[in-house]
């Protein structure tokens, strides 16, 4: 499956952006999906899954309240609301997805074996 994630971009604090990701190549719907970030000098982190029905969905505490991760299966297309945007969540954002865990989906990074480009999100304070 191929992943392109788009919708980054430079935002003030307390603002909000809108992640997409458009899969392509096989069904949606295999997949749980995933969103990842890394920082300048960090390692990738975790940020948010939702399983293949979307009925299950998980958060990095750091994100949790601010963040709302969703998936249109007709539309093949996962989305990260983010709200209340800090500069800490200064970072590259990337999807990912995974067919093993996808009935209830995981923060684990090493489970997904398919990812998109990343989109840069910048927060100014």
């Amino acid at each position: 499956v191929q992943l392109q994630a788009f919708g980054g971009g430079l935002v003030q604090a307390g603002g909000s952006l809108r992640l997409s990701c458009a899969a392509s190549g096989r069904a949606f719907s295999d997949f749980a999906m995933g969103w990842f970030r890394q920082a300048p000098g960090k390692e990738r982190e975790f940020v948010a899954a939702i399983s293949k029905s979307g009925g299950r969905s998980y958060y990095a505490d750091s994100v949790k309240g601010r963040f709302t991760i969703s998936r249109d299966n007709t539309k093949s297309t996962v989305y990260l609301q983010m709200n209340s945007l800090k500069p800490e969540d200064t970072a590259v954002y990337y999807c990912a997805a995974d067919e093993r865990f996808a009935d209830r989906a995981t923060a684990e990074v090493t489970a997904y074996d398919y990812w998109g480009q990343g989109t840069l999100v910048t927060v100014s304070s």
